[in-house]
């Protein structure tokens, strides 16, 4: 048998084939620093405001955090991989990133469920609404979200070290991906293969209907009151949009342009986009955020205002 040196570091590729491109993709600097500011103001302001207690401002919160956690893990790596000739990333790198991208990623998706689940017991319930989004309730959701969508990540990033990678290790993406990198594989690759389309349609098809199905109550008997809920449902669409169109086909099938284009937008835009399709809109949130930068301009001044 011929002796095969086994992979101790990826190369991402980027966008390197594309090299017209490198300096409006310095851009996602831009949107980096934009989603980090914005989802950190969000938690800010709930945090500080006791006007902001209900629900959805809980969840908004949360969202937030899941926003800061999958714009970091992923955006730093491409403008270091702009910034020079090869971007390389470890093993161990490698699997920590898909772990927090995996682990961030679904827990938006399962997010949104509960989001939607509580704008129909607002809107189509709003006399048990207190009682079925209880604090205690919401906290359990919120604490079962992460421990679920932990248990996804960790088994993406598990199974990741059971293939061997002994051939190339240009990774045809800008982060590390279960589809690409099982493609780098010269081992067998089925088990990875069919529990990664199994999460994923999971994931992306079964709580994409779950998603939808709350929303049908404020369509079809409170139309007025479901223009509160067009920005969230508008944000749903376009976030599983690219995850219909990324992640619901298996490795052998994957298209490098596709794959980068649909990542772009749940690693770039959609955390730019949430703030303020969730929040910015919000009257609440609004005036709070307003109270938050007064008092940030006038530091003698204490606290918010309820």
């Amino acid at each position: 048998m011929m002796n095969r040196t086994l992979v101790t570091e990826f190369v991402l590729q980027g966008f390197s084939e594309l090299p017209r491109l490198r300096l409006p993709l310095f851009g996602c600097f831009f949107l980096y620093i934009v989603a980090l500011t914005g989802s950190a103001a969000i938690i800010a302001v709930v945090s500080r405001s006791a006007s902001l207690r209900s629900p959805m401002c809980f969840f908004l919160c949360n969202l937030a955090a899941t926003d800061i956690v999958r714009t970091s893990s992923a955006l730093p790596k491409v403008l270091a991989g702009l910034a020079s000739a090869e971007n390389t990333i470890s093993f161990p790198g490698c699997t920590a990133q898909l772990f927090f991208l995996t682990w961030s990623a679904s827990s938006e998706l399962l997010l949104l469920t509960v989001m939607a689940y509580d704008r129909y017991t607002a809107i189509c319930r709003p006399l048990h609404s207190s009682s079925r989004m209880s604090p205690r309730r919401c906290r359990s959701l919120a604490v079962g979200v992460r421990a679920v969508c932990a248990f996804n990540g960790s088994l993406h990033a598990g199974l990741m070290t059971r293939p061997s990678f002994c051939g190339p290790n240009v990774v045809a993406h800008f982060f590390c991906e279960s589809p690409p990198l099982l493609l780098l594989s010269c081992s067998p690759t089925l088990v990875n293969s069919i529990l990664t389309v199994l999460a994923d349609a999971f994931y992306g098809v079964v709580h994409f209907l779950l998603t939808l199905v709350p929303y049908g109550c404020p369509v079809t008997r409170r139309r007025r009151a479901f223009s509160t809920c067009s920005s969230h449902l508008l944000a749903v669409s376009v976030r599983y949009s690219a995850v219909l169109c990324a992640r619901i086909s298996p490795a052998s099938s994957c298209s490098p342009e596709r794959s980068k284009g649909s990542a772009a937008l749940y690693t770039m835009l959609s955390p730019t986009r949430n703030p303020i399709s969730y929040s910015l809109r919000n009257m609440e949130v609004t005036r709070a955020l307003g109270r938050l930068v007064q008092a940030l301009l006038h530091p003698g001044v204490r606290g918010l205002p309820p």
